[in-house]
């Protein structure tokens, strides 16, 4: 009981929340500034999901790069100015969703 007192100790353990506190900080605004959403991994970002529709783009146009091109920069206007949603969390629902179907 006596250690649960000590100032010296209870600092050591502030500091140390401290220290994490920071770290997720950090974390969390490394994320923003790539624009990957806190919480989400690479495939809620809009820049895979402009990537991804400049793919279909380039698949129904005969110019690849210049249908990549477009297509990325459009799906880019497009995730950021609108609500799009999440393809990542959406596919684990769906995922899930089969995995808790009866057989």
């Amino acid at each position: 009981m006596a250690n649960d007192k000590d100032p010296l100790k209870q600092l050591k353990h502030l500091t140390q929340l401290r220290n994490q506190l920071q770290e997720i900080q950090r974390q969390v605004e490394s994320e923003v500034s790539v624009g990957i959403p806190h919480g989400s991994t690479v495939l809620g970002s809009p820049f895979f999901k402009g990537f991804l529709a400049g793919y279909v783009v380039a698949k129904l146009r005969s110019s690849a790069v210049v249908g990549m091109i477009l297509g990325t920069v459009t799906g880019m206007y497009v995730a950021q100015n609108y609500q799009v949603p999440n393809i990542e969390k959406t596919f684990k629902e769906y995922m899930n969703n089969v995995k808790k179907a009866p057989k």
